[in-house]
């Protein structure tokens, strides 16, 4: 009877601790709608990454060019991100770290294989919008300073050097030499 307990107590803890709850709907019998989009998009993904892997040879030598696999699953991927990030903006559990606060473990760990491929495996890389914008912002404080100094120099009253002209006497005497007699 006590191992029945432990078990029991086993997958009710791992229940809970993996958020199961928030992949089903409110009855818990079927799959929410969320989850199942999600679960399509992803099963679409990785149909994508496989069908462009075709004619690749899978070795554990150096990393093969894997831009046909970017370039035509990058609209895939890019919708299975969105949908996680909706997901988790949905639930408000964006950036949260604590127990209980991640959408269910299926849909993290489904999101987490995505992107190792994605990132790690086929090295793509989805370009930030904001690049630009740093850049110039970047280049912007770079020259600062040196707009500053220029600026000074140019609108700062330059003081001129003015030579000041000692007046010799008309006769030089030497020191060492003798006065006449």
């Amino acid at each position: 009877m006590q191992i029945v307990l432990m078990v029991s107590e086993f997958f009710n803890s791992t229940w809970q601790e993996a958020n199961c709850a928030n992949c089903l709907t409110n009855n818990g019998e079927d799959l929410s709608n969320n989850t199942e989009d999600f679960l399509s998009l992803f099963n679409k993904t990785l149909a994508c990454f496989e069908h462009n892997l075709q004619g690749h040879t899978y070795s554990l030598l150096p990393p093969k060019n894997y831009s046909e696999v970017c370039r035509n699953c990058k609209e895939a991927y890019k919708n299975l991100s969105l949908l996680y990030s909706q997901m988790q903006k949905l639930n408000g559990l964006e950036n949260k770290a604590e127990p209980e606060t991640h959408l269910c473990i299926d849909v993290e760990d489904a999101m987490n294989i995505t992107r190792k491929l994605w990132s790690r495996t086929f090295n793509c890389s989805v370009t930030c919008s904001d690049t630009v914008s740093v850049v110039a912002v970047s280049v912007f404080i770079l020259f600062l300073p040196v707009v500053f100094y220029l600026s000074s120099f140019l609108h700062s009253e330059q003081k001129k050097r003015k030579l000041i002209l000692r007046k010799f006497p008309s006769v030089v005497i030497h020191p060492f030499s003798r006065a006449p007699t």
